[in-house]
C-alpha cells in the first residue's frame, strides 16, 4: 500500500482533506513506479486542494497518523465546483523522486534505480504511477529537493519568454515579481539579454529583485507608480505583460501606462491611439474581481488568459522538449527553487500550515516530503 493526500469536496460545500491507502501500483511495459521524494505546494495546487475555502478556516480532525483537515466551502463558490462534487481527489502537480519498479520496455528499464523528475498531477503520494516518457533524469550531482519544482515555475517562465518572442515583443512585465516563479524570469531575462519590467507591491520585495541584478523594479505603492511604469516601459520597449492578479486595476494600468510610452515617440496626433499591439496575458487570479481597463489606451490592445499547458501543446512536442532540457541544464542556478518548510504528508494537512501555504504569499513556499522529512 502507498499513501496518498486527497482533497473531497461534498454537495454540501463541506471539504475534507485526509490521507487514503493506495494499492502499491504495478507498471505496465512502459511505465514506471517513483518513490516520490519531494513535492511543492505550488499556487497552482491550491484552486484542487482548498476549493476556495478560506486557508484559516480549517479545523484539525482524526488521528496524528492520518490528519484530517476540514473547512466550509463559500456557498456562492459550491455551484461553480459541482464537477468535482463528492469525489475524492488527488493533488500535487509535480515532484522528484527515485524509480523503484519500471515496466518491461527498455525506456522503462534505462530508468530503474535513477533520480528522476516529474509532472502530471497526483504528485502528494508516496509512489507514482507515471509513463517512462513523462520523466526527466535529474542531473548528477543534484538532489529531490533540487528538481521538485523542476516544471510549473521554470516552464512557466520559459514560456512566458518564448511567447514574447513568437509574438514579436522584445521585452516584457511581469506582475507578483518577487515570488519564486518571479525571480526565476528575472535570471533568465538576466541571462538571455531580454529587457523586464518587475511589478512588485511592497520595498522589501523590491529590495529582493534589485539584490539579484533586476534593473527595473516598480512598487505598485509608491504614490508615482504609473509615472516609474511608464518610464520603465519607455527604456525597455515592453509590449506585453503576463499578470498574476488578474482582477483589479491593475492590467489596465499596464496597457495604460504601455500607451504613455509608445506615444513619447509618436509623429503625430491620431484619435485611435498607436498603432503598436500592447498585449496583457492574465494567468494568475491573487485577485478575484472583475478585471478593469480604462479607454485611455489606444484600439491596439489585447486582455486574455494565458496557461503555461495549452501553449506548450501550441508549440509541440519538439519544442518543449527543448524547454525542458534547459530547466535541466540550469537546475540549480537559472531554476534554483527555495523553500520556507519542508513538511511530511501529515503535516501538509496541519491547519497551521494550511493558513500559511494557502495565502500564497512570496517567501512562503512548502516542499512536501511523502516519504519523511
Amino acid at each position: 500500500m502507498t499513501l496518498q493526500l486527497r482533497s473531497l469536496l461534498k454537495s454540501t460545500g463541506d471539504l475534507e482533506i485526509s490521507l487514503v491507502d493506495a494499492p502499491a501500483a504495478e507498471p505496465q511495459a512502459d511505465e514506471v513506479v517513483v518513490r516520490v521524494d519531494a513535492t511543492p505546494i505550488n499556487p497552482s495546487d491550491l484552486g484542487l486542494l482548498l476549493a476556495l475555502a478560506d486557508p484559516t478556516s480549517f479545523q484539525a480532525a482524526g488521528t496524528p497518523e492520518r490528519p484530517v483537515a476540514l473547512a466550509r466551502v463559500p456557498e456562492k463558490v459550491v455551484p461553480g465546483l459541482k464537477a468535482r462534487w463528492d469525489q475524492s481527489l488527488p493533488v500535487g502537480n509535480e515532484g522528484a523522486g527515485t524509480v523503484v519498479r519500471a515496466g518491461s520496455s527498455p525506456q522503462a528499464q534505462a530508468l530503474l534505480g535513477k533520480a528522476v523528475a516529474m509532472a502530471g498531477g497526483s504528485m502528494y503520494a508516496q509512489e507514482r504511477l507515471i509513463r517512462a516518457d513523462q520523466c526527466m533524469v535529474i542531473p548528477a550531482g543534484c538532489m529531490a529537493r533540487d528538481a521538485a519544482s523542476w516544471y510549473v515555475n521554470p516552464m512557466t517562465a520559459l514560456s512566458m519568454t518564448e511567447t514574447m518572442r513568437r509574438e514579436g515583443h522584445t521585452a516584457l512585465v511581469h506582475t507578483a515579481a518577487a515570488s519564486n516563479l518571479g525571480q526565476m524570469l528575472n535570471r533568465i531575462c538576466l541571462k538571455d539579454g531580454i529587457g523586464l519590467v518587475n511589478i512588485v507591491r511592497r520595498a522589501e520585495q523590491a529590495e529582493l529583485l534589485k539584490s539579484q541584478g533586476a534593473q527595473h523594479v516598480i512598487n505598485t505603492s509608491d504614490a508615482d507608480f504609473m509615472a516609474q511604469l511608464t518610464d520603465a516601459l519607455a527604456e525597455t520597449g515592453a509590449t506585453i505583460a503576463f499578470d498574476a492578479i488578474g482582477g483589479g486595476k491593475l492590467p489596465g494600468q499596464i496597457l495604460t501606462c504601455m500607451e504613455a510610452a509608445i506615444n513619447r515617440k509618436a509623429q503625430g496626433y491620431s484619435r485611435y491611439g498607436s498603432e503598436v499591439h500592447k498585449q496583457v496575458y492574465l494567468y494568475g487570479n491573487l485577485d478575484r474581481m472583475p478585471t478593469e481597463i480604462a479607454r485611455n489606451v489606444g484600439m491596439a490592445w489585447g486582455v486574455a488568459g494565458w496557461l503555461l499547458t495549452p501553449f506548450l501543446q501550441r508549440i509541440g512536442r519538439e519544442d518543449t522538449q527543448r524547454l525542458k532540457q534547459r530547466v535541466m541544464d540550469e537546475l540549480t542556478t537559472t531554476f534554483k527553487s527555495g523553500y520556507t518548510q519542508e513538511v511530511t504528508l501529515a503535516g501538509a494537512l496541519d491547519p497551521k500550515a494550511i493558513a500559511t501555504y494557502g495565502k500564497a504569499a512570496t517567501g512562503e513556499k512548502y516542499l512536501i516530503r511523502p516519504n519523511g522529512v
